[in-house]
């Protein structure tokens, strides 16, 4: 074994320089990042060959004159700290004094910048051999280039992914940057062309700019004063991804991707989304400096609250307050998927045509669970709970007609084409006056004339007799009857006339998912859910015009009626834009 030594002092930059400097995209955010906290209102950033070659950052900042430079390249010298207690209650996005010192160490660097008031200086640091600072010319401001990345440490460039991936990922750690600053002019060019290009705007604005029309069309506000206080954008439900790409979330004015923040997301969402898919989210908390602590992880994108429950729960309740609001608010719009004609390209010209424009996850009725046909001559009943008054149109229109005896089809107050599925859409309406009555402390029960004898398998028979108690306060009144046999004696008062064997059978199939785990109030929801499904009106059902407006109306006044209770979309709207892509003239 040899012997302990002290290692070379630019060997023990190379090291430290890892844990700072992982990948170009980490260079743009530590420098960006000091172009921000120097006050610096427009911020242009150039990459060749995905920033292994060259990142140049240029800001209006406050500069800094030849005694700062000096220092600036100096491991642990910074100017965010004035003193120890501030390192408890930070407010800047950098602090340490580390970034450049570490990318001096692994790049050929170069940092000019001039004052307010005062000369330009430069000064270059090559592989950790810092030269001597000298006079420059320049505007206001400051000027970082580095070439070369890891020229003085060759194997990390053999992790690195090709040079389009790695300009990609310094690209999205702009856009991030963008959503957090968005009264800063961010500006970007990759191999000489403009990736990026946002003017000083609004925050809304700026929101729009970086996640498109399509998720400000579909979005919901978010608001919540106090502490924290909590703002911004989110998707509604159906406007989801298969990823958590596109989960914004900003700090104090940082970027971060902290896991009990996404986890406070998904729970909010999880009772309106399709499982397997993620909400899309632009979402800004503001906390003391004092109550959040940023140093615990290299790259400052993970955080520790002083009061982690209570930010978990102000967040959860205000994005559930936000997706509480009735359908028309933010509806979902088709996916398109174009099948051009053989010849031509592919950009949705004249002679495109769509070959679908259901989004992902339409929502699919059983027919096994019809319930019988009302005789010839009689009039179609109404949805339950509704009745067929006439009533103003709101933001899902009028009703316009039925189609396929399945969806409706109206028209919005702007014009656009609003679909709706009957089904889906009474199931989240059964769901929410369930979930009422349930939260008041019971569902309420009816009572069969003649109680109903059902034959299950053993084991679904013995699940549901287990949770009899639990069953009965969901409006389920269920006895043993012998062996396998159960005695159904009342069924939720707004399920109407459900099929027994059916209903216990979905029933016994949503305990038998509960796993031991499974929260009280959970396991409630979900048996909530399997209901609504039961009482609800069904593919096949023709309604009257009168009946569709009221149930549009319902629907505009129900909280997260945007969804089933399976997370799929119950409307979709078609507007202009929409219409033109279908026609190939967008």
């Amino acid at each position: 074994m040899n012997p302990i030594r002290i290692l070379p002092e630019t060997t023990a930059n190379r090291i430290a320089a890892g844990e700072v400097v992982e990948r170009p995209s980490a260079v743009v955010k530590e420098l960006v990042e000091n172009a921000l906290d120097a006050g610096a209102r427009r911020i242009a950033v150039t990459l060749e060959a995905g920033g292994t070659t060259r990142i140049l950052v240029e800001d209006d900042g406050i500069g800094m004159a030849a005694a700062d430079l000096a220092l600036a390249v100096q491991r642990h010298a910074t100017s965010k700290l004035p003193d120890e207690a501030t390192l408890f209650a930070i407010a800047t996005l950098g602090f340490r004094g580390e970034a450049l010192p570490s990318i001096g160490a692994v790049a050929r660097l170069t940092i000019t910048s001039r004052p307010v008031t005062g000369d330009a200086h430069a000064i270059h640091v090559e592989g950790g051999r810092v030269g001597a600072v000298s006079p420059a010319a320049g505007p206001p401001g400051t000027r970082v280039e580095v070439a070369d990345l890891f020229f003085a440490t060759p194997a990390r460039r053999k992790f690195l992914r090709t040079p389009r991936a790695e300009a990609e990922h310094a690209l999205e750690v702009l856009r991030r940057l963008a959503l957090a600053w968005p009264e800063v002019a961010f500006h970007a060019t990759s191999e000489g062309r403009v990736a990026l290009n946002l003017p000083p705007e609004t925050r809304e604005a700026r929101i729009k700019a970086v996640l498109g029309e399509d998720f400000a069309g579909a979005s919901l506000p978010v608001s919540r004063a106090g502490e924290p206080a909590i703002s911004g954008l989110i998707a509604s439900p159906a406007h989801s991804r298969a990823t958590a790409a596109e989960q914004h979330l900003v700090v104090n004015r940082r970027p971060v991707r902290d896991p009990m923040l996404r986890a406070a997301l998904r729970v909010a969402y999880r009772d309106v989304m399709e499982a397997g898919r993620h909400p899309v989210a632009a979402l800004y908390l503001e906390v003391a400096p004092e109550a959040v602590d940023v140093n615990v992880h290299p790259m400052k994108t993970e955080l520790r609250f002083r009061d982690s429950a209570g930010v978990r729960g102000a967040l959860i309740s205000a994005l559930r307050a936000a997706l509480g609001v009735g359908a028309g608010e933010a509806g979902p719009r088709p996916v398109f998927q174009w099948q051009p004609r053989p010849g031509r390209q592919q950009r949705g010209g004249p002679g495109a045509l769509p070959a679908s424009f259901a989004p992902r996850g339409f929502a699919e009725v059983g027919l096994d669970l019809l319930p019988p046909p009302a005789p010839p001559g009689a009039p179609p009943p109404l949805p339950m709970g509704f009745a067929a008054t006439p009533a103003p149109a709101g933001p899902l229109g009028r009703a316009l007609a039925q189609v396929l005896e399945c969806y409706i089809l109206a028209e919005a107050p702007d014009g656009a084409l609003v679909l709706v599925d009957q089904h889906a859409a009474h199931e989240r309406l059964t769901h929410e006056k369930l979930s009422t009555q349930l939260i008041d402390g019971q569902v309420r029960a009816q009572p069969l004339l003649i109680p109903a004898v059902v034959e299950l398998p053993a084991a679904d028979a013995a699940r549901l007799l287990e949770q009899a108690p639990a069953l009965a306060r969901l409006g389920l009144e269920i006895e043993g009857f012998g062996g396998p046999a159960l005695l159904l004696r009342a069924i939720p008062a707004l399920l109407g006339n459900p099929e027994p064997r059916a209903l216990l059978a979905d029933m016994a199939a949503e305990l038998a998912e509960w796993g031991e785990d499974t929260a009280l109030t959970r396991r409630l929801d979900a048996a909530v859910a399997r209901l609504a499904c039961h009482g609800s009106v069904r593919a096949g059902r023709r309604l009257t015009l009168p009946e569709m407006d009221a149930l549009l109306r319902a629907m505009e006044a129900t909280p997260r009626a945007a969804t089933c209770s399976h997370g799929r979309p119950t409307f979709l709207r078609l507007g202009p834009g929409d219409f033109a892509r279908m026609f190939g003239r967008g």
